[in-house]
């Protein structure tokens, strides 16, 4: 990675992790680190007039925030260190997100960079309320920016901002630390419209790095989340295409199968005192209240369903996905109810 314009601060010798604050999932390089997911965000603080944001990635796009107001947007920066000039003399918080998915390349991030003058400070301290948000183009925040429904493939990589998804947005009312785990197309057992049948959304959960096959995100100790929220199933009951080897039934079956699998998948990985939530919306509903009933009656308490509600959404989002007020008006109806567990909050 190459590092372009002003001084070397004082702290690059650190590790990235030492200057910034994430809950994503990032393979830590020690002066990178690497990342796929959407919504991955990156906190830091600082002293002084400015500050350089270093990245390599040509395939997403990233806001770039300072004391809670966006100063810029880049779009595929490449491999760059992008400067933030002309503030206030004075101590700054700073945020870097990542607005789209694309899972298909990987992302570097190489920290932050003081202006001359100034000092990157000790990294802001982790929430202590976290939530991983685990879906598919409705979590991602699939074109949801865009206010049309009719977009072009970049038209929607550039109106896809999962920084004001429907989980992003419930995570700040909460004040809690989150991940967007979220793959657009993918389904539980099949992919909408019958693509890729090789692979599913849960080919990829394990993954930091979407596109590296095999790869699993080695958890530091820091995330153990208090509720998991998971909407998988557009996908799978999206129609089904001429020669797909499914019937309506054998696919009810396996989805309700699959999801099962899924949630204890997710117990094992968190614990008891994790509560998951299955989200039943459009076709899948009845499937998924099913299958948190099952849970429910095998012991696990802690299961959760909540159905999402599309009364007052306008689907401006691309190809009919929620638009950014959707986002918010499911955000207003999620967080209390997630409020409402036995999470201690």
């Amino acid at each position: 990675m190459t590092l372009r314009g002003g001084n070397p601060n004082p702290g690059r010798g650190n590790s990235v992790l030492a200057q910034v604050h994430t809950a994503g999932r990032v393979k830590d390089l020690g002066k990178a680190v690497q990342f796929s997911w959407p919504g991955v965000y990156f906190e830091g603080r600082f002293r002084g007039t400015g500050l350089g944001v270093v990245l390599d990635c040509a395939a997403a796009d990233y806001d770039v925030q300072v004391d809670g107001a966006t100063v810029a947007t880049l779009v595929t920066p490449g491999d760059t260190t992008h400067w933030i000039n002309g503030l206030r003399d004075g101590e700054h918080t700073v945020r870097v997100v990542k607005r789209n998915d694309t899972p298909g390349d990987t992302s570097t991030f190489g920290g932050f960079v003081a202006a001359p003058g100034g000092a990157v400070l000790s990294k802001p301290a982790p929430r202590d309320r976290q939530i991983e948000f685990i879906g598919d183009s409705l979590t991602v925040g699939y074109g949801n920016v865009s206010g049309s429904r009719d977009c072009d493939p970049e038209q929607l990589k550039r109106n896809t901002n999962a920084d004001v998804s429907h989980g992003a947005l419930t995570a700040r009312q909460l004040e809690a630390d989150y991940q967007i785990n979220g793959l657009s197309g993918l389904g539980m057992v099949r992919n909408v419209a019958g693509i890729s049948p090789d692979v599913t959304y849960r080919t990829y959960d394990d993954r930091a790095l979407l596109n590296v096959d095999g790869d699993v995100w080695q958890n530091p100790g820091t995330w153990r989340p208090q509720i998991v929220v998971v909407n998988l199933g557009s996908n799978d009951f999206s129609d089904l295409t001429p020669g797909e080897p499914w019937t309506p039934d054998s696919l009810a079956a396996a989805y309700r199968t699959a999801y099962g699998e899924f949630l204890r998948k997710l117990r094992t990985r968190y614990g008891v005192e994790t509560a998951l939530v299955a989200v039943g919306f459009d076709r899948n509903a009845e499937h998924v209240r099913q299958v948190v009933e099952a849970r429910n009656d095998a012991g696990d308490r802690g299961v959760h369903y909540w159905f999402l509600d599309q009364a007052g959404l306008d689907f401006l989002g691309c190809d009919g996905h929620t638009s950014a007020h959707d986002d918010q008006v499911i955000a207003d109806r999620l967080a209390p109810f997630l409020r409402s567990l036995r999470t201690g909050w």
